[in-house]
């Protein structure tokens, strides 16, 4: 990724800010949930998928117990399939185990719209019902269009709609940080904004 387009925007959280978030998130959620048993986490593809194997990391080394990951593809679910591809590609969803009966923990980098999270909450719900589904988010930047909210938040970011916010992360980013700044306008054909 060029660094060219990330010039005009400013960074919230650094490595060790994103770091301190989810051990954060990690105390939260085993307190909440009175540890790790009966439950798993599941990340939504691509980032929230990093996140969640962080977040379960950062959980066995509290509890000294390891929880089930997954991860989450939901493409074929967005409500704007149409618009933002000809032919999307789509992942596989990784969950190899039954989540029935589980308290899942969904996982994703930025809580913005909501309407990421009711396509994923429409996939887990294909694939079992779950006792309880407990949603954390490291960055959100409000602007809710359904009545979704976050269990857990690493960071409030209060943005306005013009705005963008982006998580790199060092698995594919090759750098930890959140930035935010102008949304990036994209070209249409013939180069005109």
């Amino acid at each position: 990724m060029s660094d060219a387009p990330q010039r005009d925007k400013s960074r919230i959280l650094d490595a060790e800010a994103i770091r301190r978030a989810l051990v954060r998130i990690a105390h939260e959620i085993l307190e909440r949930n009175k540890g790790v048993h009966g439950m798993a986490i599941v990340g939504i593809r691509t980032r929230g998928a990093v996140l969640a194997k962080r977040l379960a990391a950062e959980m066995q080394a509290i509890d000294r117990h390891s929880v089930q990951v997954g991860v989450l593809d939901i493409t074929l679910y967005r409500d704007d399939l149409s618009r933002i591809a000809p032919n999307p590609v789509v992942h596989a969803t990784d969950i190899p185990f039954d989540i029935t009966d589980l308290r899942v923990i969904l996982v994703d980098d930025v809580l913005f719209t909501g309407r990421t999270i009711r396509a994923a909450l429409n996939a887990l719900n294909d694939l079992g019902r779950p006792k309880m589904i407990q949603l954390a988010v490291l960055a959100d930047r409000g602007h809710r269009e359904l009545p979704i909210r976050a269990d857990y938040v690493g960071k409030n970011l209060p943005t306005r709609r013009q705005e963008s916010v982006d998580v790199r992360l060092l698995e594919i980013d090759g750098i930890d940080e959140v930035l935010i700044g102008p949304a990036q306008i994209p070209e249409r054909s013939g180069g005109r904004p």
